[in-house]
């Protein structure tokens, strides 16, 4: 299942922050999403799950227009969001975080379980009926993944995937992206470390003020140490 974007605009009030946005996340590959802070990263998930209004452009997945349907539809047709701070349900327990947003609408014949969470993030299992604001914020991110992959999506979005975690989780949650997209799980990943996402990505794209300035596969990113200096900081 493919998600397009073309031509996305979007605003807060007033304040234009997408301009003309496109980009692709064909089935069963992993895109990143790539720009430093404010360039509209976030604005582009939120604009795709019906958060933010588009004023203009379309987003269609698996050839099914998206735009204009409000959140819950957005997430119905297939698309698993992991937020930006995690946003886990504090008082209630891990367990309890993974069942609240449990389904198979699309009624996948291998539908993800408890069992099967805890089998991708075995340190959510030790911690099972621990309160998720007790949990270490890699514990939490854990857990925010596996609430979203609850929901048995075609396609999962990360925000910030690893911003914040020590060096061994983020590895960690490296290793399970790797997992998830070889298991033919499309996945558009926000993220800050380039030279773990090229080693992870099929393709990237990079944000400038809202708009995209350059996209490639990870061989020529890494080739382009003039692109990540002027767009990326590094």
């Amino acid at each position: 299942m493919t998600l397009r974007l073309e031509g996305i605009e979007a605003a807060y009030g007033l304040s234009q922050v997408l301009f003309g946005i496109s980009l692709e996340v064909p089935s069963g590959r992993l895109v990143t999403l790539l720009g430093r802070n404010g360039m509209g990263k976030t604005t582009t998930v939120r604009a795709v799950m019906g958060i933010v209004p588009i004023q203009a452009g379309r987003v269609h997945f698996d050839g099914r227009a998206l735009h204009g349907l409000p959140p819950y539809r957005v997430a119905r047709a297939g698309l698993g969001v992991v937020p930006e701070g995690r946003q886990v349900f504090p008082n209630l327990t891990v367990r309890e975080n993974l069942v609240a947003t449990a389904a198979n609408r699309r009624r996948a014949a291998e539908p993800w379980s408890v069992a099967r969470v805890f089998g991708l993030f075995p340190h959510l299992a030790a911690r099972a009926r621990s309160l998720g604001g007790t949990l270490s914020g890699g514990e939490q991110q854990m857990l925010s993944i596996g609430r979203a992959l609850m929901t048995n999506p075609a396609l999962l979005i990360l925000d910030e995937a690893t911003e914040g975690l020590a060096p061994l989780v983020r590895a960690e949650i490296w290793g399970c992206l790797e997992r998830l997209k070889q298991s033919g799980l499309s996945i558009l990943l926000i993220d800050k470390h380039v030279e773990a996402v090229t080693r992870l990505a099929d393709h990237h794209y990079v944000l400038e003020k809202g708009r995209v300035v350059w996209d490639g596969t990870s061989v020529e990113l890494r080739a382009r140490p003039d692109v990540q200096h002027r767009y990326l900081g590094v």
